[in-house]
C-alpha cells in the first residue's frame, strides 16, 4: 500500500524533472558547472602542484585534490537552490499550481515528489562533474584521491544536496513571492559556506574520519528539515496566504502570551508558566543528562589521543594556588562572581544562537564540550595516580550540582525548538511556532536557568575554593 502511494509521489518527481529540462535557464548553468568548471579546477589542480612540488610541499597538494573535488561536487548542487525555491511559490506566482492541488494527491504525496524532483537534477550535474574532474586527473597523470576519501566526498555531497534541498521546499512552501524566497535563502547559503569552510579545514588537517561526523550531523538534520516541511505543509494554507507583512505587534503578542500565559503575579507565572513548560519538557532533559554523562566518558577516552602532562595543570602548587585564589575571592565581592556568571551565560547564549540556525540540534555542542573538557582533566588525574573523587568533590561538584542542571535545562530547551517544530501542527506556520519556542526558552532562562547560574556562581567564587583546599592534601 505505501510502495504505490509513494509511485503516485513519483508521478510529480517525473513531471517536474521533465519540465526543468526543457528549461533553458537550468540547463545551461547545469551544463557549464558539470563541464567548464570541473577542467578550471583540473587546470588549477595542475598548477598548484606543479608550485608546491617545486618547494617540497606535496602533503599540501595531495590534499588538495580531494577538497578539488568536493568543491566540484558542491557547485552543480547549488543549482538545487533555485529548483527548489521555485517549487511551491514559484508556480503559485505563475499560476500552474492549482490544477496539481486539485489532484486527489495527499499533502506529503505532493511534498514528496516536488522534494525530489529539486534533488535528482542537479545530484546528477554533481556525479557528471566529479566523473570529469577525475578523468581530467587521470588525463593530468595526477593520482586520484584513496577510495575512502571518494566515498566521503561523494557521502558528503548527497547529504548537502538533500538537507539544502529540503530547507529551500520548507522556504518555498511558507514564503508568499519568489523575491522573498530568494531573501530567505541566505539562511541556507551562509550555514552551508561556512560548513564548507569548516570541511576544506578538516581535509587539508588530514583528519578525515571527523567528516563521517559530517555527514552523521547533517543526516539528522536533513531528516529533520524534511520532518518539519511534512508537519507544516498544507496547501490550503499555502493558497490562502496573499501577502506577508512585518507585523512586530502580533509577534510581540505571541512572545508574550507564551511567555506570561494567563499569570497575574510572579507565583502565579511560576506555578502555571515555568514549571508546567519543565515537565513538558522532561524527556528533553532525560536525553540531555544522559549525553552529559556520554559527553563525559568521551572526554575521558581522549586521553590516550590528546596527551597533556599533568604537571601542566599545576597539581603540584594547588593548595598555593587555592590558598591565594580564596584571598582574592573574598566573601562579599561580586565582581569574580560576575565574570564566571556571564561566562557561563555566555555558553548558553551560543548553544542558543546553533540551536536556531540548526533547528535544535547543534545546540547540544557547546554543552557536551564544556562536559567532555572535564571528563578529560578527570582521566589525566587518574592517569597520574591522583584521587579523581577528592578532586571532583572539591572542584566541581559543589557549584556543578546547580550549574550543570541549569545547563541541561537550558539546553533542552534550545533542543526543543526542534521538537516543535517537527510535530505536525499545518495550523501554525513555522514562524508562529519560532516565536513560542524562542518564548518557552526565555521563559526557563529568566525564570530558572540565571538564578541558578548566579547562585553556582556564588558558590564557585566563595565556597569552592575553601572546600577544594580543605580536601586535597
Amino acid at each position: 500500500m505505501m510502495s504505490n502511494q509513494l509511485k503516485l509521489a513519483l508521478v510529480i518527481t517525473k513531471r517536474e524533472v521533465r519540465d526543468q529540462f526543457r528549461d533553458w535557464r537550468i540547463i545551461f548553468p547545469i551544463l557549464g558547472l558539470t563541464i567548464f568548471f570541473p577542467f578550471l579546477m583540473n587546470f588549477t589542480t595542475a598548477q598548484v602542484l606543479q608550485f608546491v612540488n617545486r618547494y617540497g610541499a606535496t602533503i599540501v597538494g595531495e590534499r588538495l585534490v580531494p577538497f578539488s573535488m568536493m568543491i566540484v561536487g558542491f557547485f552543480p548542487i547549488s543549482v538545487s537552490l533555485v529548483i527548489a525555491l521555485e517549487s511551491f511559490v514559484g508556480e503559485k506566482e505563475r499560476g500552474s499550481i492549482e490544477p496539481l492541488f486539485n489532484t486527489p494527491l495527499l499533502d506529503w504525496q505532493i511534498y514528496i515528489g516536488k522534494l525530489i524532483s529539486s534533488i535528482v537534477p542537479p545530484l546528477f550535474a554533481s556525479f557528471v562533474g566529479m566523473l570529469v574532474y577525475c578523468v581530467g586527473l587521470i588525463i593530468n597523470d595526477v593520482p586520484l584521491p584513496e577510495l575512502h576519501l571518494i566515498i566521503q566526498i561523494v557521502a558528503i555531497t548527497i547529504i548537502q544536496a538533500v538537507v539544502m534541498v529540503a530547507g529551500a521546499v520548507v522556504v518555498s512552501t511558507q514564503a508568499t513571492s519568489v523575491r522573498a524566497a530568494n531573501l530567505l535563502a541566505s539562511f541556507i547559503i551562509i550555514p552551508m559556506a561556512l560548513l564548507i569552510q569548516g570541511e576544506s579545514i578538516v581535509m587539508f588537517w588530514g583528519n578525515y574520519a571527523t567528516l563521517w561526523w559530517v555527514v552523521f550531523g547533517l543526516s539528522v538534520l536533513a531528516i529533520l528539515l524534511l520532518r518539519i516541511g511534512l508537519a507544516h505543509f498544507s496547501r490550503e494554507e499555502l493558497l490562502g496566504r496573499d501577502i506577508d507583512v512585518l507585523n512586530f505587534r502580533w509577534g510581540w503578542k505571541v512572545f508574550r502570551m507564551n511567555f506570561l500565559g494567563n499569570a497575574t503575579n510572579l507565583r502565579n507565572w511560576y506555578q502555571f508558566e515555568v514549571f508546567p513548560y519543565i515537565r513538558e519538557i522532561r524527556y528533553s532533559i532525560l536525553i540531555l543528562s544522559l549525553l552529559v554523562l556520554v559527553a563525559f566518558f568521551v572526554g575521558k577516552t581522549q586521553i590516550t589521543r590528546f596527551e597533556l602532562p599533568v604537571e601542566q595543570l599545576g597539581v603540584e602548587n594547588m593548595q598555593a594556588q587555592l590558598t591565594l585564589l580564596s584571598q582574592n575571592w573574598s566573601f562579599g565581592d561580586f565582581s569574580p562572581v560576575i565574570a564566571i556568571f556571564w561566562q557561563n551565560i555566555r555558553v548558553i547564549l551560543l548553544a542558543f544562537i546553533l540551536g536556531v540556525i540548526t533547528l535544535g540540534i547543534f545546540g547540544v555542542l557547546p554543552l557536551f564540550a564544556s562536559i567532555g573538557i572535564v571528563g578529560y582533566i578527570m582521566g589525566l588525574l587518574g592517569n597520574a595516580g591522583l584521587s579523581v573523587s577528592t578532586y571532583f568533590l572539591g572542584f566541581i561538584l559543589p557549584h556543578g550540582i546547580i550549574e550543570i542542571p541549569a545547563a541541561v535545562i537550558a539546553t533542552a530547551a534550545i533542543f526543543q525548538i526542534g521538537v516543535i517544530l517537527a510535530t505536525p501542527d499545518n495550523q501554525q506556520t513555522i514562524g508562529e511556532v519560532w516565536i513560542k519556542s524562542i518564548a518557552n526558552w526565555a521563559k526557563v532562562m529568566l525564570g530558572l536557568v540565571i538564578p541558578m547560574m548566579i547562585l553556582s556562581a556564588m558558590i564557585e567564587v566563595w565556597a569552592t575554593p575553601e572546600l577544594a583546599l580543605w580536601l586535597i592534601p
